[in-house]
């Protein structure tokens, strides 16, 4: 694939430095992140077909967040211009960056700037569920005003404007910005293949333990109600091994079995801890399943896809 030194450039103009389309990189900011978010989703969802909302896009985040994404930026080399102009050398991230909060209002007032956003209004709109925000789109689940919200509420679009006038972009956000647009810019010039192999190689290459992204608040519920949901045996704690009982620490093995199946085991300093990390690990080994040669709906595409074979499609989570 030849990637014209000419598009590389266009990339690294942020739409804070340059408002013109035909000059930034907003338009393949804009793909770039809509492919991201679809091979990242796809590859989450077939390989993890059990995962609850807030695990996908608490993973999702952390694949192509905007932190993760600032860090590939870094990795990349890539250096921020102080200020954007004509006279920067054209290897530098060009971005209008937003002022410091200590930064004053007008030079020798001695007003700072956190001052005042500390004494405005803080708007929240409603509340939502994860449901609707997968529907809205929201790759990392987070919440988005709507025009309903903006018709109800007039204070809420004049509370946007007001973020939006001229206050330029954190160094975070344009890094993300540079990275979405490459990944749109490498789709456009040499397809669908190098744009995947490009996303395989820089963002799903990337460590991410999906086990450590779970935060059970009562996992003997959970696990009762999934085997009642499943038409499992309740489930029953017992005493696998334990030493130390008269001592100042003690270790007792515990293990949650649903009749005969043994579903998870955990240790702890106390029966009730080694009681609940059983039920966390039965949780996670249930929610954790991956099936074996998983194909994504992407695989497919072109004349050259390979043959789409369905995926498990999951009950979902429990819900107490």
């Amino acid at each position: 694939m030849r990637f014209p030194i000419q598009t590389l450039a266009r990339c690294l103009v942020d739409p804070s430095a340059d408002s013109s389309p035909s000059f930034n990189n907003a338009s393949f900011a804009l793909l770039g992140h809509d492919l991201l978010g679809y091979y990242i989703s796809e590859a989450i969802l077939c390989r993890y077909p059990r995962l609850p909302m807030t695990v996908v896009f608490a993973a999702m985040s952390a694949y192509s967040g905007p932190k993760t994404l600032a860090s590939i930026c870094r990795e990349w080399g890539v250096e921020v211009a102080a200020e954007p102009g004509g006279e920067v050398d054209p290897g530098y991230l060009q971005a209008k960056r937003l002022p410091a909060g200590n930064a004053p209002i007008v030079d020798g007032s001695g007003i700072m700037r956190k001052e005042i956003e500390a004494g405005k209004k803080v708007l929240k709109s409603w509340n939502r569920g994860l449901s609707s925000l997968s529907i809205q789109n929201e790759y990392f689940g987070e919440e988005r005003r709507t025009e309903a919200d903006l018709a109800e509420r007039p204070e809420l679009r004049e509370a946007d404007g007001e973020k939006s006038q001229g206050k330029g972009v954190t160094v975070e956000k344009a890094c993300m910005t540079f990275v979405r647009a490459v990944m749109g810019a490498v789709y456009l010039h040499g397809g669908r293949k190098a744009a995947k192999l490009f996303f395989k190689e820089h963002i799903l290459s990337r460590q991410l333990d999906i086990g450590k992204l779970f935060e059970f608040r009562q996992p003997t519920r959970d696990l009762s109600r999934l085997c009642a949901r499943e038409g499992f045996e309740s489930p029953v704690a017992r005493i696998l091994s334990e030493t130390g009982r008269a001592s100042r620490h003690p270790v007792f093995v515990v293990g949650v079995f649903s009749g005969k199946d043994k579903l998870g085991e955990g240790a702890g300093g106390s029966l009730n801890e080694a009681r609940i990390r059983a039920a966390v690990a039965a949780l996670k080994g249930w929610y954790l399943y991956s099936p074996m040669n998983v194909r994504v709906p992407s695989d497919a595409e072109g004349d050259d896809g390979k043959p789409w074979q369905p995926v498990l499609v999951d009950g979902g989570e429990v819900v107490v």
